[in-house]
């Protein structure tokens, strides 16, 4: 440990710059992929801009609960079915999976098409659940 804080000491500009490359590099990648918002955040959103909510859990997983007017273009078919939400190109989209990890991938490619207003719920349905936020079955 009396060594690593040696180094630290000593290469202290090699350090620095590892750490801006590492925070740009999670920067870039974020904001490519949509910001993350939190349910709250979300349901702010749908609220005051009339956000579109996309669902990418399989239809099985839709029909056990959903947030309420969610579209539900599953992960496994987005790329088939993303012309669906050309009409949506200007409006804000939120991105919803079942932990958020598959939202991320989505929305690199919604921006890639052009999709400006694109955001990840953070933690997915999980997240909305556990903060028992209201959800729609069938």
């Amino acid at each position: 440990m009396e060594s690593f804080i040696l180094f630290l000491g000593q290469q202290w500009m090699l350090v620095g710059a590892l750490l801006v490359c590492v925070m740009m590099l999670v920067f870039h990648d974020s904001k490519r992929a949509g910001a993350a918002l939190s349910p709250q955040a979300a349901v702010n959103l749908i609220n005051q801009e009339d956000a579109l909510v996309v669902d990418l859990r399989e239809a099985k997983d839709f029909k056990a609960g959903h947030i309420v007017n969610a579209v539900n273009i599953p992960y496994n078919s987005f790329d088939k079915r993303k012309t669906e939400l050309e009409k949506h190109k200007d409006k804000p989209l939120i991105l919803v999976c079942r932990l958020g990890q598959h939202s991320s991938a989505i929305g690199k490619k919604l921006a890639a098409d052009g999709f400006t207003g694109v955001r990840r719920m953070s933690g997915g349905m999980m997240e909305w659940q556990a903060q028992q936020l209201p959800v729609v079955k069938g």
